[in-house]
């Protein structure tokens, strides 16, 4: 009986185990007890036990539940998150993974159909190849003609529709199809974790660019963000919508007046009078395409911006195409003629180059939406509390007032000041316009007198931009005056009742960098940086008189292709409140394309730094080059502009101080642009000057050795010049030699510093510039009168005269002198030298 009683009790025992394993293996919870313990979770996704005991007592409905339960309950819970989020993170992928692959098969299908319509176009161009006409015919057919619309009547909404429809078409062939001849963009790959894919233009009219990505945003709120240009494009000065009304199909059209910034001091501005079209397509996707209007009365056609050179915008657009499950893919063409015709010659690649309409419009379009998707889902993390739509803001404030620093519009208030003489940095005064029009402060300001810019222009040879820029943003110190920095920051605290003076202060020279935030490619950063300083005065030994720049920094990437570096800052209140006033200043440099690929064979210059502004070029320090293996060997435009706050009885003196600083910042660029070239310093062995000519220290002895020899007397007054500093004394000569070859149609391929000076030119822009430019007609008639003479005994003095620069200003000279240069091996003429006397500008 006994072991009767002790199995009864074994089989209890054992049965109450089982009940407590399957109550904890499979215990249920109400509603009300989910509901509290989700409550928790909320707060806390992993409580420690003190908490979940905390829990069971505080939560009676609970109380039935064993701590380890709760223990589990968390841990599934916690496990069961990071499914769901790893689930949600993998369908987006997934999502975004399709809708590329997508692109990129419709990508694939057009390049196919680009090279059956190019095959095609090679078969027919080898047949019609004995009939010109028929191979002019073949070689246009890819081109999209855009004149057709000029003879419609623009001013009725039914003629209006017709160019709108017509727009669409042509928009959608180049998106899409092969109108244009697409390249791919160099340095941009395509990819799942890349922005889209890029593509500039190969033939075709103008300059084109194109993009294709994927964005987390619906169709209605990028056409919204897009055809709002001012906010992203940085270039848009406005965008006027002079009229609008429906198209009939759901569509609107609109006329836009739209003003573009010039990039630098030297080119005027663009503007464009287009007509927008807005609609969508049968397949739901969303078109938002442009054109420029021509043979129209109405508008801005009528009464012409003085300073603005009328551009062409041929059909560009959007194509935004809903994907499922969320987001859009966007199809973006611009297509620009920027009538490069009324530029100096040396910018004109940056008006005729694909790949800055890509950098500057298209990628900057695409990138912008992609940065406001993820500042939407809260991808985004900025600095010292700020919003990122308020940082987005100051970077916009500052990039427009550095453009309208650069640009100094008469009708935003700037007229240049008069000066005696030529100068080489052009000063403007604003005393009209407020600092800065989303301040509160400027009222005050205004009471200052006005605003001042010194800004000018300088060519650079041979200096990467992205390294010039992060030098210059790193080493503030080797080219800035702190206390020129610090009267600035003064005069934006002054109030309405008080200019404070600057106290005696000594700054450190060093800085520290604070980021806020950068965009989603990195390309942009904003940061603020500090500005170290001290008082000589005892009584303020205890107070702040650091000085705060708002600054953006971009294009330091040295890997981006063709891209613009710029480096814009403003002072600020320590406090950095949002509608604080800004007045940026800054530098701008901006790569320019070479014209052919013999450009990068034909290096004449180690770096050539051409001080220039829109009214006078200086004086420039060229060197010769080196060693030409690893040289850079590209130029670029470098933009300086400066603003000061002055009072009215003060203008004349900040005015002096604003051109001297700038001097000083102009010669401490030089400096750096020199001291960070890649290429090595070696003005004694010189290049070859062009396919064939001798290097320039061998041409320096043959154009002294023959001048010597048909005139008598020698160049260089010196015995002792020879060897290898002759090179160095020649290209300082106080008079400009220039040599020319001696071609049916004579380019020059030589001249010393003061030669290029007097042209406004560079070595290497030296060789596009023909003999016959540089005289007027009655120059011309002169030489060719004296050419015949030359030849025969060898040199000729021509009489005083007038020539002209390559910036088209006029140079006197005393006298002339040409001369046969003698190859002194072979006994030949190898060119004309002229040596053009007392030469200035008239």
């Amino acid at each position: 009986m006994a072991m009767a009683v002790a199995h009864q009790h074994r089989e209890s025992s054992s049965d109450s185990i089982n009940r407590h394993l399957d109550a904890g293996k499979y215990v249920r919870y109400t509603g009300e007890q989910v509901e509290a313990l989700e409550r928790v979770y909320a707060e806390c996704p992993k409580p420690s036990s003190l908490r979940r005991q905390q829990l069971i007592r505080d939560c009676p409905i609970l109380s039935n539940i064993e701590p380890k339960q709760i223990k589990v309950w968390f841990q599934n819970r916690r496990c069961r998150e990071k499914q769901r989020k790893e689930a949600s993170r993998l369908q987006t992928v997934n999502r975004k993974l399709t809708a590329m692959n997508k692109l990129l098969m419709e990508e694939n299908d057009r390049l196919q159909k680009q090279v059956s319509q190019l095959v095609c176009e090679n078969g027919f161009m080898r047949q019609q190849l004995h009939t010109a006409s028929a191979a002019t015919d073949a070689s246009c057919e890819s081109v999209v003609t855009t004149t057709q619309h000029s003879m419609r009547d623009a001013n009725n909404p039914a003629g209006l529709l017709s160019i709108a429809e017509e727009t669409l078409a042509e928009f959608l062939s180049k998106a899409t199809g092969t109108a244009v001849d697409w390249v791919q963009m160099p340095g941009m790959k395509p990819g799942p974790d890349s922005v889209g894919i890029f593509a500039i233009s190969h033939r075709c009219s103008g300059v084109a660019a194109r993009a294709c990505g994927l964005v987390s945003l619906e169709p209605t709120k990028i056409a919204e963000i897009l055809k709002d240009r001012p906010s992203w494009f940085r270039d848009c000065r406005s965008l006027e919508v002079f009229t609008m009304f429906p198209a009939g199909n759901g569509g609107t059209i609109e006329l836009l007046y739209t003003q573009i910034y010039a990039p630098t001091t030297l080119a005027p501005a663009r503007d464009f009078w287009t007509l927008r079209y807005t609609t969508n397509l049968e397949n739901g996707s969303l078109v938002v395409c442009e054109r420029s209007l021509s043979g129209s009365g109405a508008g801005p056609n009528a009464v012409a911006a003085s300073q603005f050179v009328r551009a062409e915008m041929l059909p560009s657009g959007y194509l935004i195409r809903p994907c499922e499950g969320g987001g859009s893919i966007i199809h973006i063409v611009d297509h620009l003629n920027l009538e490069a015709w009324s530029v100096p010659e040396v910018l004109r690649p940056l008006y005729e180059s694909s790949k800055v309409v890509a950098q500057k419009m298209t990628i900057a379009a695409l990138r912008y939406i992609r940065q406001i998707a993820q500042e939407a889902s809260g991808e985004v993390v900025y600095g010292l509390g700020r919003q990122p739509a308020v940082l987005r803001t100051f970077s916009q404030r500052l990039s427009r007032g550095f453009n309208d620093a650069v640009n100094g519009f008469n009708d935003g208030g700037w007229s240049i000041v008069n000066c005696d003489g030529a100068e080489d940095v052009m000063v403007a005064v604003n005393s009209t316009k407020n600092l800065d029009a989303t301040s509160s402060h400027s009222n005050s300001l205004s009471l200052l007198g006005g605003i001042l810019c010194a800004k000018a222009s300088m060519l650079l040879e041979n200096v990467p931009p992205a390294v010039l820029v992060r030098f210059l943003r790193e080493h503030r110190s080797e080219w800035a005056d702190f206390n020129v920095d610090a009267y600035s920051a003064a005069a934006l605290k002054a109030s309405s009742f008080a200019y404070p003076g600057m106290r005696p202060t000594r700054f450190t020279g060093s800085q520290i960098i604070m980021p806020l935030g950068h965009t989603i490619e990195q390309e942009q950063t904003l940061e603020v940086i500090r500005l170290e300083g001290h008082s000589f005065a005892q009584e303020d030994a205890f107070m702040s008189r650091d000085i705060h720049l708002l600054q953006i920094c971009s294009g330091i990437d040295e890997n981006v292709v063709g891209a613009c570096a710029e480096l814009v800052f403003a002072p600020i209140d320590e406090m950095f409140p949002d509608d604080a006033p800004l007045l940026p200043s800054g530098f701008r440099i901006i790569p320019l394309d070479s014209k052919s690929s013999d450009m990068q064979d034909t290096l004449t210059a180690n770096r050539t730094l051409d001080l220039t502004s829109s009214l006078e070029v200086g004086p420039a320090t060229n060197q010769v080059s080196g060693d030409t293996s690893s040289c850079y060997n590209a130029r670029s435009v470098l933009t300086i502009a400066f603003q000061f706050p002055f009072e009215n009885n003060l203008q004349d003196n900040i005015a002096a101080m604003a051109r001297q600083y700038v001097r000083s910042v102009i010669s401490s660029v030089q400096r750096v642009a020199m001291a960070i070239s890649p290429s090595g310093l070696s003005p004694t062995v010189g290049p070859k000057l062009s396919p064939g000519s001798p290097e320039a220290l061998t041409l320096a002895h043959w154009i002294c050795q023959s001048y010597s020899f048909h005139l008598g007397t020698e160049l260089l007054r010196s015995d002792s010049v020879g060897g290898e500093s002759l090179l160095k004394h020649l290209w300082h000569h106080p008079d400009a030699i220039l040599c020319c070859s001696l071609k049916s149609l004579p380019v020059f391929i030589f001249a010393n510093q003061a030669g290029l000076d007097m042209l406004e030119t560079t070595l290497v822009a030296l060789q596009d510039i023909t003999l016959d430019k540089i005289f007027d007609e009655s120059g011309r008639k002169a030489l060719y009168s004296d050419f015949a003479k030359i030849m025969q005994q060898g040199f000729a003095c021509l009489p005083a005269g007038i020539c002209m620069s390559t910036m088209g200003r006029h140079v006197s000279y005393d006298q002339a002198i040409a001369w046969k240069v003698l190859a002194a091996e072979e006994n030949t003429v190898h060119c004309l030298a002229f040596s053009f006397v007392n030469w200035s500008f008239v």
